[in-house]
């Protein structure tokens, strides 16, 4: 099973995984034959990526992935949760804290997990999933840099809730960018900050740690973030780990930033450390994220394409790979896989676009 944008479908691929619509309706099973007339109407609905099974991305599958395993668990918890908290009252939102404890023991479970996204997200929950990408790529930065158990807690608490103001921000911010927003909705938008703080900010359930996160994801090490334009230590350690993690996300799937292929949206967070991010937190992050997550299409430096089949713990931005296409442009035949923390002068110098 691989990953493919909707625009490369050729007409001959076969359905991996059931299309869904935002009502969680069945709009393609799995198993069918995806016709380019298809093209238009997956579209329409914001259907930008599927699954699909061939010959390439034989013996892949996403089940096992931790993103896959959080969402599967927890995404229709945290829509229903944080939708009482919008409708009704202030008190189902300490349901959250389940939420928390659950993505902690699954990554507990699994100390050395590599997180590997997948690029898919349906728009209508890109608001739940980016809160639950957070918060699980947050504890496990929160472990690495060995946090006590009550911090790593506070912490996916605050990661879960960082973006609650949203909810109070009426404008259609789903397909802006920020730095091509006019003043007035730059203004807007940053707002979140604000209104999520001043909901949460007598609830006495919620630790100081988790708030500051809400009120202070945005700050930046050089003072350019935001509300309060903070510097250096005068950010909290979890904001500053929320505000790595949220970045980072928010580019690979292009939430008010422009989108970016996972191993450029890593190297952007590496540029910026001691910059606008804490050091420790970004050595923390690029031993915790895969830079090519599976089912990638990959180029090597001999000019071979392979695709990802799994990740290597120890070493992110060398996972095992199978060859699919020879330097000269042909179709390998024969089953050839290269692990590259073996194959030392091999590697990776870019992803194809699917």
């Amino acid at each position: 099973m691989r990953i493919i944008s909707v625009d490369s479908i050729k007409g001959y691929e076969r359905l991996a995984k059931d299309i869904l619509n935002e009502n969680n309706s069945v709009l393609m099973t799995a198993g069918t034959i995806v016709k380019k007339e298809y093209i238009s109407r997956l579209k329409a609905l914001n259907i930008e990526y599927i699954y699909v099974e061939d010959d390439i991305s034989e013996g892949i599958t996403f089940d096992d992935s931790l993103e896959h395993q959080i969402e599967k668990q927890c995404l229709e918890t945290v829509k229903e949760i944080l939708s009482k908290y919008t409708y009704h009252s202030n008190k189902e939102l300490e349901e959250i804290t389940t939420i928390a404890d659950d993505i902690i023991y699954d990554i507990m479970q699994n100390p050395d997990v590599i997180y590997n996204l997948s690029t898919i997200r349906n728009k209508s929950e890109m608001t739940y999933s980016h809160s639950l990408n957070v918060c699980a790529l947050s504890v496990i930065l929160a472990i690495k840099l060995k946090l006590s158990k009550k911090m790593i807690r506070d912490i996916a608490i605050g990661c879960l809730l960082h973006d609650i103001g949203f909810t109070y921000i009426t404008m259609d911010y789903s397909d802006l960018i920020m730095d091509k927003c006019s003043e007035k909705e730059q203004k807007e938008i940053k707002k979140h900050i604000i209104y999520g703080y001043s909901a949460i900010e007598k609830m006495d359930w919620l630790s100081p740690v988790s708030k500051d996160i809400i009120i202070s994801h945005h700050e930046r090490l050089d003072g350019s973030g935001y509300p309060f334009h903070l510097k250096g230590n005068k950010i909290k350690i979890g904001s500053k780990i929320a505000a790595v993690c949220d970045e980072f996300d928010s580019r690979v799937y292009g939430n008010l930033l422009p989108k970016m292929k996972v191993h450029d949206a890593i190297d952007f967070i590496v540029s910026q450390a001691e910059v606008k991010f804490d050091l420790e937190v970004v050595k923390a992050f690029v031993a915790s994220v895969a830079a090519y997550p599976i089912g990638s299409l990959v180029i090597t430096n001999k000019n071979e394409i392979g695709i990802v089949l799994r990740q290597n713990p120890k070493c992110p931005t060398r996972p095992v790979i199978r060859i699919i296409q020879d330097a000269k442009g042909d179709k390998v035949n024969t089953w050839i896989e290269k692990d590259l923390t073996k194959e030392l002068t091999l590697f990776i110098t870019d992803t194809i676009i699917n």
